[in-house]
């Protein structure tokens, strides 16, 4: 087993290893890469028996190609990408089903899995909206706090 763990059973018992891709879009500046940094480091602290990587689509690496093909020589079965976008738009939509059909042909035993991007998922709408009223010094409604409305 690595270091960060990745090791897991299937329901027939059989021992697998999960990867968990976070794909950023990338940036000039290594300073906004930090963040997903975090990010990813939560994620490894969570879910332990997951090997976690993150990757870029452009300008940084690492890409997703070369993410995943590692994930792939550590006996990864299934990797699960998931776009740190706030939304699904045109890199999300076309070019990483592109990269992940890439991926699938190089290695054909892993089951590659797009999920959609993290800023369309309850959690992420919620932390936003929460953190812009924190920022503004709003205050929330009567009644409402962080996290309402949202399953945890």
């Amino acid at each position: 087993m690595s270091p960060h763990g990745g090791e897991a059973r299937s329901a027939r018992g059989v021992h697998m290893i999960r990867g968990l891709i976070l794909l950023a879009h990338g940036a000039r500046d290594a300073a906004w890469a930090v963040p997903f940094h975090g990010v990813a480091a939560r994620i490894r602290e969570r879910a332990v028996d997951v090997e976690v990587r993150l990757a870029f689509l452009e300008l940084m690496p690492p890409r997703l190609e070369q993410a995943g093909a590692e994930l792939a020589a550590l006996g990864c079965t299934r990797v699960d990408v998931v776009p740190a976008f706030l939304g699904m738009g045109g890199h999300v939509r076309r070019d990483v089903p592109t990269q992940l059909d890439q991926l699938r042909q190089a290695h054909p035993a892993v089951a590659w899995r797009l999920h959609e991007a993290l800023g369309e998922t309850p959690h992420v709408v919620a932390a936003l909206a929460d953190a812009a009223i924190d920022l503004a010094g709003l205050g929330f409604a009567s009644g409402h706090s962080p996290l309402d409305g949202i399953g945890t």
